[in-house]
């Protein structure tokens, strides 16, 4: 998974597997948006009356991005779901990475969770805890066509790319080689394309998500796909059972009755058990 966009953060109000942009002076969590109650259904205590606060951070395909000015993406129609669940409606607040991993804006009651296509480690769980996995990644290392590259060995004396504060840039750096680091995968992408890099190594989901556009499957190719064991989940602050359970609810019900797979193949692509059913960690 993935790092830093910038230090503004914007408001971004969410509908089912859309959202809309909501510029705001800022965000404070004794607002409860001037009537209501904090506590949603099943006895969930909200930051916010009226909406559930999800912490993401932009862009991120195709979990999370902004198309045609709303935020959409695999992450914020599951999160709809949970927000249906709770009777509220979501909002998306846009902040760095970095944050997810100390749990910072969760506990300082600016956001009800995090939703970022995070992976699960056990360093991150001493900070937050997850959700159930509710998405199985792998690493994909993307080339150009013409590079000669066909695998991650062959990335040896190469340049290579990175998303900063990513599991994929710490695989990279764990295999001896010294990636470059981008902001967002945006920027990992124009890095490839402008010949900063040879190659990136990134979530496997974000280069399908690339390949979809002719520009990019003309030009690029994957060399490799890594089975690194790596599990998505959502994040809630530390103790927070009732919100943690209504969102593993969520995950097992739309599973069970099919919305997850309409989801999955409308974001990601061809429905892969796999990788939609990992065991919980």
């Amino acid at each position: 998974m993935k790092t830093t966009l910038g230090r503004r953060t914007r408001i971004l109000a969410a509908t089912t597997a859309t959202a809309g942009l909501v510029l705001v002076a800022g965000c404070s969590s004794d607002d409860d948006g001037g009537s209501g109650t904090k506590t949603a259904a099943g006895g969930v205590e909200l930051v916010k009356a009226g909406q559930l606060t999800t912490c993401t951070h932009l862009p991120y395909p195709p979990f999370q991005s902004e198309i045609d000015g709303k935020v959409q993406g695999f992450d914020v129609s599951l999160i709809d779901l949970v927000a249906d669940d709770l009777g509220v409606k979501q909002e998306i607040l846009d902040t760095p990475f970095e944050n997810f991993k100390t749990g910072a804006f969760l506990n300082s009651g600016e956001c009800d969770l995090a939703a970022a296509g995070m992976t699960i480690t056990e360093e991150r769980k001493k900070n937050v805890d997850f959700s159930d996995p509710y998405f199985e990644a792998t690493q994909a290392v993307l080339a150009d066509k013409d590079s000669g590259i066909t695998s991650f060995a062959d990335l040896k004396g190469k340049k290579v790319g990175a998303q900063a504060q990513t599991t994929g840039e710490d695989y990279a750096k764990d295999q001896g080689l010294d990636p470059v680091s981008f902001e967002s995968s945006d920027a990992v992408l124009n890095g490839l394309r402008t010949g900063q890099v040879d190659a990136v190594v990134i979530d496997y989901p974000v280069v399908q998500g690339w390949l979809k556009d002719k520009a990019n499957a003309d030009a690029f190719e994957i060399a490799d796909n890594i089975n690194t064991g790596e599990q998505y989940g959502f994040t809630v602050k530390k103790g927070n059972t009732k919100l943690l359970a209504a969102i593993n609810k969520m995950l097992a019900d739309a599973k069970a009755d099919g919305t997850y797979k309409e989801i999955y193949e409308k974001w990601i692509g061809p429905y892969d058990e796999s990788a939609a059913s990992p065991s919980a960690s």
